[in-house]
C-alpha cells in the first residue's frame, strides 16, 4: 500500500522532487529516508538492489545532504571500463608507463577529493583493483599506475551492485575484506514489482514525458491493463516500463491502452532476466490462471448441460421404443400392404435397443472420461475446439478463450496442436 503524500517525511518529500523520484511505496520511502540519514555520516554506503531499480539516485542523494555538496561527485561504471585501463582510470597514471601513457594524468580518486565518487557494478572490478580500493578505503592512500610516489586523497565512496556479494565472496570473485569495508552502512533499493500502485505513476509520467517529447497526444491505460501491469514482473524494473510506455507513445498516440495490447507487448519469457526466479521454475501469470480457470469453468458447464441433454434424450428413447414397438407389432401387415398410407417407411420404425444407442456416449462414460482428462488434455481440447470454429482467423480463437494472440500460438506449439 502506498505512503499518503501528507505522510512522507518533508526531507523524503524534497529529494524526491529533487531528483525526480516518482512513487510512494513505503520500501521506496525507507530507502530515501535512509539515504538521507547517513548522507552527514562521512561512511561507506553499499546499494544493492536489481539493474534498472533506480540505484544510481541514492549516491546523489547521500552527496546532496552530507558536507561534501560543494565538492566534485563523479560517478564510475566500472563494469564498462576494460580491465587492462581500469587502474588507470581510477588512480591515474605517469607518463610512459605503458603504452599510450604519453603524458601524465589524474585517475578519478584524484579528481574528486574532497568529494564523493560512486563506483556502480563494483562487483565487476578485477581482484587487483579491488586490492588497491581496499587500501584507499583503510587509509586514503593510492599509487598512480607507474609510479612510486604514495598519494593522500579524502574521498568518500559510494558503491553499487545488483549482484549478490556474499555469493561472488563464496566464490572467490570478490574480497571479503572489501565487502565489509564497502557495507558499513547498506541500503537495498526495491524492485519495481514489489512497488505496487507506483507503476501506474510511473507510466502515467512517462506518458506524459513521452507525449511532450515528441510532440503527440499522451496514451492513457485502462484499468484491466494497469492491472496486468500490476502482475508482471518487471525483470529490467524501471528502466523496462520506460522503454515499454515509449512503444506505446510512438504507436499508439492519443490511444487508450488495453489489456489485450499490454500482454502482446511484454516478452513471451517472462522470467528469462528475473534474479529471484530459479531457472526452470514454471511461473504463475495472472493471465495463465485466467484463462485455466475459465477453461473449467467452461468444461464444467458444458458436461453439466450434456449430462442434462443425456437424461432427458434416455426417457424420450424409452418412451419411442415402446410406442413404436407396440404400433409394428399391431400394423406390419397394414404397413406392408399399403405403404402409400403410411406416414413413415417400415424400416424406420426399426429401432434398436436404447443401450445400444446410448453406449458411445453414456452418461457414465462422459464422467468417467471428463475426471480422467489431465488439464493439459482439457486446455488441448478447448484450444482446438476454438481453433475449428474460427478456422481462418487465429486472432477471434484467442479472443475467444481470452488470451492473447502470441500466448495463443505458444500454446499451439507447447501441446502439439496441428492446426
Amino acid at each position: 500500500m502506498a505512503i499518503q503524500a501528507q505522510d512522507i517525511p518533508a526531507e523524503v518529500a524534497s529529494a524526491k522532487q529533487r531528483f525526480s523520484i516518482i512513487g510512494n511505496s513505503p520500501a521506496l520511502i525507507r530507502a530515501i529516508a535512509r539515504a538521507i540519514r547517513v548522507a552527514p555520516i562521512d561512511l561507506s554506503v553499499l546499494v544493492t538492489g536489481e539493474s534498472g531499480a533506480g540505484k544510481e539516485f541514492f549516491p546523489k542523494i547521500i552527496h546532496q545532504f552530507g558536507a561534501r555538496k560543494h565538492k566534485k561527485y563523479i560517478a564510475v561504471n566500472c563494469g564498462a571500463i576494460p580491465e587492462g585501463t581500469i587502474d588507470s582510470e581510477l588512480f591515474g597514471h605517469e607518463k610512459g608507463s605503458f603504452t599510450g601513457a604519453i603524458s601524465a594524468r589524474k585517475g578519478y580518486f584524484e579528481e574528486a577529493d574532497g568529494g564523493t565518487i560512486f563506483l556502480d557494478e563494483v562487483a565487476e572490478l578485477p581482484l587487483t583493483t579491488q586490492a588497491r580500493l581496499l587500501r584507499v578505503l583503510e587509509t586514503g592512500e593510492f599509487l598512480k599506475v607507474g609510479s612510486s610516489t604514495v598519494q593522500k586523497t579524502n574521498i568518500r565512496i559510494v558503491a553499487a551492485t545488483n549482484v549478490d556479494l556474499i555469493k561472488a565472496v563464496e566464490k572467490g570473485k570478490f574480497r571479503e575484506d572489501l565487502y565489509y569495508r564497502l557495507s558499513t552502512i547498506r541500503i537495498d533499493v526495491p524492485n519495481l514489482h514489489d512497488r505496487g500502485d507506483d507503476i501506474k505513476l510511473l507510466a502515467r509520467k512517462f506518458a506524459a514525458d513521452f507525449a511532450e517529447k515528441y510532440m503527440t497526444k499522451p496514451i492513457s491505460f485502462s484499468e484491466d491493463a494497469y492491472r496486468a501491469m500490476l502482475v508482471y514482473r518487471w525483470p529490467g524494473n524501471v528502466r523496462q516500463l520506460k522503454n515499454f510506455v515509449e512503444q506505446f507513445a510512438l504507436f499508439e498516440a492519443g490511444e487508450e491502452i488495453s489489456r489485450q495490447l499490454v500482454l502482446e507487448a511484454l516478452p513471451l519469457d517472462r522470467s528469462a532476466t528475473s534474479s529471484l526466479v530459479k531457472p526452470g521454475k514454471p511461473v504463475n501469470y495472472e493471465a495463465e490462471r485466467e484463462m485455466l480457470w475459465q477453461l473449467m469453468l467452461g468444461m464444467k458447464a458444458e458436461i453439466a448441460e450434456l449430462k442434462a441433454a443425456l437424461s432427458n434424450r434416455d426417457t424420450d428413447l424409452s418412451h419411442d421404443h415402446n410406442s413404436d414397438r407396440a404400433s409394428h407389432s399391431s400394423d406390419l401387415t397394414t404397413c406392408n400392404s399399403d405403404f402409400s398410407g403410411r406416414k413413415h417407411s417400415p424400416t424406420s420404425l426399426i429401432k434398436y435397443p436404447v443401450e445400444d444407442l446410448l453406449a458411445p456416449i453414456s452418461s457414465e462414460e462422459v464422467s468417467s472420461h471428463s475426471t480422467s482428462l489431465s488439464l493439459e488434455e482439457s486446455e488441448k481440447e478447448t484450444i482446438i475446439a476454438a481453433l475449428e470454429r474460427n478456422p481462418s482467423d487465429k486472432k477471434l480463437a484467442a479472443e475467444e478463450l481470452g488470451i492473447s494472440l502470441r500466448t495463443l500460438y505458444r500454446k499451439i506449439k507447447e501441446l502439439g496442436i496441428d492446426f
